[in-house]
């Protein structure tokens, strides 16, 4: 028995330093670009002064400031866009036939298996040859249609989960299909929807292959730009920085709001 627990704690502490070692390998790199988006010098190897020199120039760049606005921009109009779309989408496919079902989501798993090559220049063909100049415009209605399967995607298993019954109650009950949709179905569904939601904020904020080849001249988002630097810029690490905080602040929000109605809820119950 003795030797049977020794192995199980060897077992547990190999597996918490296999933890720690996956969470550096993942959070490190991070923690480097933070770090020396302080740094005062441009080296990148060499910390030789905390300054904030690099968020100046950041701030001084109209090109980067352009190309984050661009980025935020067609991300949150795909999200908005994609996530209103694929939720109904879903919802009407948890109601259709099983063949139409089948059939259309293995059609909408194209284009999350297909390369994003291939869908970059299936997009661009398609605009030129219905004569529809590139510009910021084709821009986000590529993104609102690659970020769409992911949202049907994330929201399908969520609606297998759901008691068909619950929705035709409030049929019987005397609520209107849309009642029943926006008071029954879409709140035992926001979970999915809000997960959809972020899955389709970072693919399009991070997409770079079909934004290449869909954007007009002179439109750039962040990895365009950063793809077209002759040299490296540090003030890009200022940039990373501030992306980092502003989806850290994003989840921390999304994580906490839902904790803290369940708490007052509670409270308020008898």
């Amino acid at each position: 028995m003795r030797k049977l627990k020794k192995k199980k704690t060897l077992g547990q502490r190999l597996s918490s330093w296999y933890l720690v070692v996956i969470l550096l390998f993942i959070y490190l790199p991070i923690g480097y670009v933070v770090l020396f988006s302080f740094n005062e010098s441009k080296s990148l190897t060499n910390f030789t002064g905390f300054s904030f020199r690099w968020y100046e120039n950041m701030f001084q760049d109209r090109t980067m400031l352009q190309s984050i606005w661009n980025t935020v921009l067609v991300a949150v109009i795909a999200t908005a866009v994609s996530t209103v779309v694929g939720t109904i989408a879903a919802i009407g496919l948890s109601k259709a036939k099983r063949i139409v079902r089948n059939v259309v989501l293995e059609v909408n798993n194209l284009p999350v298996m297909n390369p994003d090559i291939v869908t970059a220049i299936g997009l661009m063909l398609l605009f030129i040859s219905v004569k529809f100049q590139l510009s910021l415009t084709t821009l986000i209605l590529s993104h609102i249609s690659f970020c769409i399967p992911y949202v049907i995607l994330t929201i399908m298993p969520k609606l297998r989960q759901l008691d068909d019954n619950v929705a035709e109650a409030a049929l019987d009950l005397g609520a209107t299909p849309w009642q029943a949709l926006t008071k029954v179905i879409i709140p035992q569904i926001y979970p999915a929807i809000l997960s959809g939601a972020l899955i389709a904020f970072s693919m399009s904020f991070d997409d770079f292959v079909i934004s290449f080849f869909t954007a007009g001249v002179g439109i750039n988002n962040i990895s365009m730009y950063v793809y077209s630097m002759k040299r490296y810029n540090p003030s890009v690490n200022a940039m990373s920085t501030l992306i980092v905080v502003v989806v850290t602040l994003i989840l921390i929000t999304v994580n906490l709001i839902p904790r803290i109605k369940d708490k007052k809820t509670q409270k308020e119950e008898p």
